[in-house]
Order: structure tokens, then C-alpha cells, then sequence
């Protein structure tokens, strides 16, 4: 990480990438996000602690709750409520994390063994409604009625997003827009929502209200455009999980879609099979890629993000330029251009 600066000292730290730059440019903050983490998701209960702390400390981006708190200061809030909330969106998105490797039994998170793996899948379930419960703790501690009404709808939404994914699970008649509403519910939100409740400690007016959601809300489909990506392009090692897990588990993503859209029978044959009927052979994920490549599907899927990220980048346009602002459209370029 780079230079760690006071916190309301806004000149940016040279020579990071972005990332390192936003989480230096709120390091205070940050700081006691993390204190707060760790406090919060202690137990009486060893497993449940040691669970959390595995999944926590695993090497995650951290984003989401940084969108908290980068926005809040966008604002020009002053005060430390947008603390506890990006604690509670990182412990909603934990939650997610953990259900999410029950439910497509994966064995890596961020390249490390997934805590279902170590611990098993009903300790995983249990662990993430713990963390659950203990976001809305933090939600009810804040007191305010529109930032509990925000992040309960955004866990409602994941859920249903979710849901979603798991009944067009290799339905390979999935339409563009049937994918672009699960990734909106299962990813999107949650960025929205990170990006809100900045803007609800700092009082915003209502127009301020809908730029962050419509930035959020972009930045996490494209977000997500891209990870759907790596699991067909990325180093393995590098990403941090098994490339082709969604190839694996039968996942229809956009380019799996622009794959059989632009495929001639033999192709659309294929995907049947592998995707549809879950019947794959060695060497088919080779054949995946091959086609994906022949036919534009990650070229394009990658054009569809870049478009996404712009829409994000404008809705910022309304707020005056500074370090936060400027940290802000940086991670739009780094959530795009991304190897992991």
C-alpha cells in the first residue's frame, strides 16, 4: 500500500495503482473499518470466529466498503458514521461470499482454500448469517431509518439475484437482459448501495443521491462483466480462484451467451451439451475458449464493460472536482483493465 495519509489530507500518493491510491486517500478510515471487522465478528463461539477470520482475512479488495467511505468523503462528510456502514456492507458482502462457495461448491476463494473446504458447508451457511446479523447490528447502532431501509433492500436484492442465477443455471436459451438483471441484483447493489449510504451520512440532495446509485450501480456490472470474463481468460494464478469455474458449474455469463448467439450449429451443439447438459469431456475447455475467441464473445463482453464503466464515470460529473473524485474515476479504469 502506499503512504498512508491523514484523513482529510487530500493530495493523492504517487506511483500506486489505483486501488493503493484510494485506500491511501482513506487510510484513516480504513483503518478503523478493519478495527471494527475484527471486533465485531469476534464470538464466544471459537468456530465461528475462526471461520470469519479466515474468509475475512483472505486478501480481499476491500471495495466495496472503500466506495463507502471514498463517497462520504466526496461529500464532504466530516463525522465517522460511514465507518460502521462500510463495515456492515463488507460483512453483507462476506455473507454472500461464504453462501455463494456452499452453493457453487468451490473449493478456492481468493487463492486460498473457500472456508467450506476447511470447515465444512453448514459451519460456512451458519458463519455467514452471523455476519449478516451482525451488519444490521452496525445498521441499527447508526440509527438511521433510510440507511437500514438501503442496505436490508440491497440484501433482499443479492438474494434474489442469486436465486436468479441458480434457476437459469445452464439455460442456454438465456437472454443478454436475463443476465444483466441477475449480475444488477447478485453484484450490482451492493456497490449502489456502498455508494448511497456515503451520501445518506453527508445528506445529499436527491439528484446527489442518484448519481452515486447510478455509479455504483455500473461500476458493479461492469464488475462483474469482467470477473465473467477472467473465468475464461485469466492466469490462474494471478486471479486468485480456478479459471473455468463457471465453465464447470454450467453459469451462463455474457460470454457464454455472445458464444452461442454468434455460433453456427456445431457450436450451439456444443454448448448444449457441456452447458445444458452438464456433459463435459477433457479438452472442452480449451474448445470454450477457442470458440469465445473465433467468435468475439470475450472482445466484446470486455466492450460491454468499458461502456458500463463510462456511465459510471459520468454520473460523477455533477460533484466538483477533487483527490476523491478524481481516486474515484481511477477505480472505474482499474475495475475494467483488471488481471485478478
Amino acid at each position: 500500500m502506499g503512504a498512508v495519509l491523514s484523513l482529510h489530507k487530500i493530495t493523492s500518493p504517487p506511483q500506486c495503482d489505483p486501488l493503493e491510491a484510494l485506500s491511501a486517500l482513506v487510510a484513516d478510515d480504513l483503518a478503523a473499518v478493519n478495527r471494527l471487522i475484527l471486533e465485531r465478528m469476534d464470538s464466544d463461539v471459537p468456530l465461528i470466529s475462526d471461520l470469519a477470520q479466515h474468509v475475512i482475512s483472505a486478501g480481499g479488495k476491500r471495495l466495496r466498503p472503500l466506495l463507502a467511505l471514498a463517497v462520504a468523503r466526496l461529500c464532504d462528510y466530516e463525522g465517522t458514521r460511514h465507518q460502521k456502514l462500510a463495515t456492515s456492507v463488507e460483512f453483507i458482502h462476506t455473507a454472500t461470499l461464504l453462501h455463494d462457495d456452499v452453493v457453487d461448491a468451490s473449493l478456492l476463494r481468493r487463492g486460498s482454500s473457500s472456508a467450506n473446504a476447511l470447515f465444512g458447508n453448514q459451519a460456512s451457511v451458519l458463519v455467514g448469517d452471523f455476519l449478516f446479523s451482525r451488519a444490521f447490528h452496525l445498521m441499527v447502532e447508526d440509527g438511521s431509518l433510510e440507511v437500514l431501509r438501503i442496505l436490508s433492500n440491497a440484501s433482499a436484492v443479492i438474494s434474489q439475484g442469486e436465486v436468479l442465477q441458480l434457476v437459469t443455471q445452464r439455460d442456454t436459451a438465456t437472454s443478454e437482459q436475463a443476465y444483466l438483471d441477475i449480475i444488477s441484483a447478485k453484484t450490482a447493489e451492493l456497490f449502489a448501495s456502498a455508494c448511497r449510504v456515503g451520501a445518506v451520512v453527508a445528506n445529499k440532495t436527491a439528484a446527489e443521491d442518484d448519481a452515486l446509485r447510478t455509479f455504483g450501480l455500473n461500476l458493479g456490472i461492469a464488475f462483474q462483466i469482467v470477473d465473467d470474463v477472467l473465468d475464461y481468460s485469466a492466469v490462474q494464478e494471478k486471479l486468485g480462484k480456478t479459471i473455468g469455474d463457471d465453465f464447470r458449474e454450467g453459469k451462463i455469463t455474457l460470454p457464454v451467451i455472445l458464444a452461442i448467439n454468434r455460433g453456427d450449429e456445431s457450436e450451439r451443439h456444443f454448448w448444449q451439451r457441456v452447458i445444458g447438459g452438464g456433459d463435459k469431456q477433457d479438452g472442452d475447455f480449451v474448445r470454450a475458449q477457442e470458440i469465445m475467441r473465433r467468435r468475439g464473445a470475450l472482445r466484446d463482453a470486455m466492450e460491454r464493460a468499458r461502456h458500463y464503466g463510462a456511465i459510471a464515470r459520468d454520473s460523477l460529473g455533477i460533484f466538483d472536482s477533487n483527490p476523491y473524485k478524481a481516486a474515484l474515476l481511477d477505480i472505474v479504469d482499474f475495475t475494467i483493465e483488471r488481471k485478478f
